[in-house]
């Protein structure tokens, strides 16, 4: 029998999320229709400038520790480290019988992947060449593919984790903590010279949207 789904039968937060989700689409396409006009070129170039040293825009600014943590950071966001993430997370999700969950998880993580690459291939941005690379770099630059796969599979396994917790405090560290490093991992790939902000600000963007598109899926209106 299909149940019919009505905005009355929709919890305001589920409606909420869908108006952030519709928002944060929006917002890509701003930023990407802003970027293939090259109005975002001053801001790009002043923010990079601004995390290099002035006499010699190849050295970064900051000691040496700082360099060091920042390829740390942005290492949590790579393909490695969140491959090992997913796979581990998918194996306890189905030893604990969380199949629906595994399946929203997985589709999320595989699913940013895919976008992530084919809307580099579809725009086609060259990377930063004015200062030098601090981190190894194998495709274009628009989104920046650790700024989206970072909340993507952050944000989506944090809302899982969160779900099954019963105290509000413990939630609002979880996400937070989730937050905080998935801001890490974007500041750091402007920090490393190997994006434009507005590549790891659109990165955000469609990553988040991701993770709503997951959260709705396991929250929808007569489904546990």
């Amino acid at each position: 029998m299909i149940r019919l789904v009505t905005l009355r039968s929709f919890p305001p937060r589920l409606l909420v999320a869908i108006v952030v989700f519709g928002a944060a689409i929006w917002g890509f396409l701003v930023l990407r229709s802003e970027v293939g006009e090259g109005e975002t070129t001053a801001f790009d170039r002043t923010l990079i400038l601004a995390l290099r040293q002035t006499a010699d825009p190849n050295l970064l600014r900051g000691p040496a520790w700082l360099h060091e943590t920042a390829r740390d950071m942005t290492a949590l966001g790579g393909f490695t480290v969140l491959g090992l993430v997913t796979i581990a997370a998918l194996a306890v999700l189905l030893v604990y019988g969380r199949r629906r969950q595994a399946l929203v998880f997985g589709v999320a993580a595989v699913g940013a992947q895919a976008l992530a690459e084919a809307v580099k291939h579809i725009v086609g941005r060259p990377r930063p060449a004015f200062v030098a690379h601090y981190d190894l770099i194998a495709s274009s630059s628009f989104p920046s593919g650790h700024s989206m796969m970072a909340p993507a599979v952050y944000f989506t396994l944090a809302a899982i984790i969160a779900a099954g917790e019963l105290r509000p405090a413990a939630r609002a560290l979880l996400m937070a903590g989730s937050v905080t490093l998935v801001l890490a991992i974007g500041v750091s790939r402007v920090y490393l010279g190997v994006h434009w902000p507005t590549d790891v600000i659109a990165g955000w963007t469609l990553g988040s949207a991701v993770a709503l598109a997951a959260w709705l899926a396991l929250r929808w209106p007569g489904r546990r």
